[in-house]
């Protein structure tokens, strides 16, 4: 079996959002009457991209928020409902790589799980470089064809003037490295399966699973869900592959995991 190189996780700091947006969970983020009067419980909402290297380039998985944050979601009412608020100047994208020694030359390949603000917020970045761009041709269709500068979490700036390839269906992409279809999100979510030589399997879930509440079972919905059924269904795909391959399970959004993890700039896995 083909395996990548090496994974580097890459924590870009956090948003903060009422957790009812992350998680429908009654007694968790639905109140009953006896606690109709407590303020709806805010959460930190971490954000992260994965680096991962292998013998036929190297691929970034997300890009995060973008630092202008406030100014640019400004259009949409977002940057009220998920500041960018937990973040220090040396854990956004850019000074990330920098710490890792990347440079923006050196990335074949950007993959971006869908393309909500959180996720796309830095994709200009790539804009003149050798870097392809990727995501699924449904995620595109829709992205680029709405009327408007923004719809729900898509947010044009984000992503218009950039060419992107496009993927349908389960791909092989590179050694090690499989786009698994995920929608219910978005219409286009993907997910990201990692096979290392060392670690096994890896399953980056980005928003088909936002956190280990959400995975259950039973499996949990958030408020931001595309297709309802299209969610039961990818994150009953995502446990099949789990439970197949045993493989290590890295939620979208788990406020807990992201610090259990071996992240950058000092840890990785190979």
């Amino acid at each position: 079996m083909a395996t990548a190189n090496k994974v580097t996780v890459i924590p870009c700091g956090a948003m903060t959002a009422d957790l009812t947006w992350l998680l429908l969970k009654p007694g968790k983020s639905i109140t009953d009457r006896h606690h109709k009067d407590a303020p709806p419980p805010w959460v930190d909402v971490p954000t992260h991209c994965v680096l991962v290297e292998t013998d036929e380039g190297k691929v970034l998985w997300d890009t995060s928020c973008p630092s202008d944050w406030e100014e640019r979601w400004a259009p949409t009412g977002l940057q009220d409902f998920f500041p960018y608020d937990k973040v220090a100047d040396d854990e956004y994208l850019d000074a990330r790589l920098n710490q890792l020694g990347v440079g923006l030359d050196e990335i074949d390949y950007v993959i971006l799980s869908h393309l909500h603000f959180d996720h796309a917020g830095n994709a200009q970045m790539f804009k003149n470089t050798n870097a392809k761009l990727v995501c699924h041709e449904r995620e595109k269709d829709f992205a680029f064809n709405f009327d408007g500068p923004f719809n729900g979490a898509h947010l044009k700036a984000d992503y218009e003037g950039l060419d992107f390839q496009t993927v349908s269906g389960d791909t092989d992409f590179l050694p090690g490295i499989r786009l698994i279809e995920t929608p219910g999100h978005t219409v286009g979510t993907m997910s990201m399966q990692v096979d290392l030589p060392d670690t096994g399997t890896m399953i980056f879930t980005s928003d088909a699973v936002y956190m280990g509440e959400s995975f259950g079972p039973p499996a949990t919905p958030a408020a931001i869900v595309n297709n309802l059924e299209d969610f039961y269904k990818s994150v009953e795909k995502l446990r099949g592959i789990q439970e197949k391959t045993g493989a290590q399970m890295v939620f979208g959004h788990d406020a807990d995991q992201i610090h259990q993890l071996r992240v950058a700039p000092d840890g990785s896995y190979t």
